[in-house]
């Protein structure tokens, strides 16, 4: 994969140490993942509209131990139905407009941050960014500081935000540089750590592992996904072919070494999710099968 400039500074030694730790290690930091594998319900969401207990059900029995929405204002009765099956929910997504495009048609900051709280959740995941609203550096900068002020509110309450990437941040926009490089750049680091998702990571041009070498704690979440080999850098996540999403272990990710370099790290939450699948079910219970054979 290509390597951004803002990763060359990792250096390669800190790599090849990273990934000449002894395997056996691996299952120690896994065990310390906080309550167990958890599935972004994206994956699922058209099985969630056709018929919500029966896909709750199924993502517990595939052994699953948490569920991050997609939403927070809205999802009162999936959290209720997620909790009477145990299954924890500690991090949501919220609509990404709250902060890039904020306006009386969406959720503000405050009444996510209400409902939030009493859904108990810890994480709050700023995940997506309209094409129209990330076009200039200029607009990414905005939006990063309305991140930064949202973040105060969201750790004041006692809630941790993150930000989700797609590959879209990992294109030069702005005299050779990145949106992701602007964000790491600007976002607080005391206020807004990295959700990473190492499928968009790759296909966006980085090696995940270096990027979580290079990023260390301020990745706090990490996304599970896996890559089709031979799939190009691609840009624009409209673009994605839907065959490029495989199952954890299907793709040409090292998902063993992503594992040991995150939760050296300190990440403790890990969700897989698959955007496009034809047997969404059936994905995710391979997915969870691998991970908890090979990673977990």
């Amino acid at each position: 994969m290509l390597r951004r400039d803002y990763l060359v500074q990792t250096g390669s030694c800190a790599l090849a140490a990273a990934m000449i730790r002894p395997s056996k290690s691996l299952a120690a930091w896994a065990a310390k993942a906080k309550n167990g594998l958890g599935l972004q319900l994206w994956t699922v969401r058209n099985q969630m509209e056709a018929d919500t207990p029966a896909t709750l059900k199924a993502i517990a029995d595939a052994g699953y131990k948490q569920i991050e929405l997609g939403r927070v204002v809205g999802s009162e009765n999936v959290v209720k139905r997620a909790k009477d099956l145990n299954l924890a929910v500690r991090s949501s997504f919220f609509n990404w407009q709250t902060i890039a495009e904020p306006s009386s048609n969406v959720p503000s900051v405050d009444e996510v941050i209400e409902t939030a709280k009493g859904f108990g959740l810890e994480y709050l995941v700023f995940g997506y960014i309209g094409k129209s609203a990330r076009d200039t550096a200029d607009k990414l900068r905005a939006i990063a500081d309305r991140a930064n002020e949202a973040a105060e509110k969201i750790v004041a309450a006692g809630m941790q935000m993150s930000y989700h990437n797609h590959s879209f941040e990992f294109e030069k926009i702005d005299g050779g540089r990145t949106g992701f490089e602007l964000f790491v750049e600007r976002f607080d680091k005391k206020l807004i750590n990295f959700e990473l998702d190492v499928f968009w990571a790759a296909i966006g041009g980085l090696d995940p592992v270096e990027a979580l070498q290079k990023l260390g704690s301020r990745v706090g979440q990490v996304h599970l996904k896996d890559l089709k080999k031979g799939v190009g850098v691609i840009y624009d996540e409209g673009k994605v072919p839907h065959e490029a999403f495989e199952e954890v272990g299907d793709g040409s990710l090292d998902m063993k070494a992503i594992m040991e370099v995150a939760t050296k790290n300190g990440v403790r939450q890990f969700h897989v999710e698959q955007d496009q699948s034809p047997n969404p079910i059936a994905s995710i219970g391979q997915s969870a099968k691998y991970t908890a054979k090979n990673l977990w």
